[in-house]
């Protein structure tokens, strides 16, 4: 697997998994809540059950969206979401974790290439993340579940974003942690590269057809120089 670096004129990030330590905060959120019941667990400990439970909730979470995406079922829930999180206030839009280093990666390569968000979360909690890390400057284009009518692992929100950057879906690169991501940058005619910092395992991202897996987002500078 490798890349042709100089076809590369602008990348998109996913969020969860990608930019956003997103399985890690879950497993640490229920690890806590199980705690009380830890002597059910071996060592007295719920970690190992947290993280299994929260590793697989990654294919039928896909699959769930994917499900409602072709039922034009997304965007009504989307909306309520949206609902919910301005409801929440300030707890809604934090905390967050971020990949380690993904954002000097990102300040290293934005003046380089024009960057992107194509994530399968809503608005609101897209860009609550991208605020609270003070990220949102980075991307010129940030396309969430309800910018396109199809989301990933359709290629419409790539070649939206493409179109928005300024150039052709085939000179992008998208990054993300799981087989949807790769699936949607396959189907945009892009590059792809699979992190294993997120949802996603190795065995998967090949299956999908990733160009290239590295272990976290932040080395994607160490390949691009």
């Amino acid at each position: 697997m490798s890349l042709d670096i100089p076809r590369i004129q602008g990348i998109c990030f996913d969020v969860d998994g990608t930019l956003s330590d997103t399985d890690d905060l879950w497993v640490s959120r229920l690890e806590k809540t199980l705690s009380p019941a830890r002597r059910i667990f071996p060592q007295h400990s719920p970690h190992a059950f947290s993280r299994w439970a929260v590793m697989g909730m990654e294919t039928p979470g896909n699959l769930l969206y994917w499900i409602l995406d072709a039922l034009h079922m997304d965007d009504d829930i989307g909306r309520i979401f949206n609902k919910m999180a301005k409801k929440g206030g300030p707890r809604a839009s934090g905390p967050f974790w971020s990949i380690p280093l993904v954002k000097e990666m990102l300040l290293t390569l934005q003046p380089r290439y024009p960057l992107a968000v194509v994530s399968a979360r809503d608005h609101h909690s897209t860009f609550a993340f991208l605020d609270y890390y003070g990220l949102t400057s980075l991307f010129l284009a940030v396309a969430t579940s309800q910018t396109c009518e199809h989301t990933k692992p359709f290629p419409d929100p790539l070649i939206w974003a493409a179109g928005q950057i300024g150039i052709s879906p085939h000179n992008l690169l998208m990054v993300g942690d799981t087989e949807v991501d790769v699936r949607a940058g396959k189907a945009a005619g892009s590059q792809t590269v699979g992190v294993l910092c997120g949802f996603g395992r190795e065995k998967g991202l090949r299956r999908a057809g990733a160009d290239l897996i590295i272990p976290s987002t932040a080395d994607l500078v160490t390949i691009l120089k």
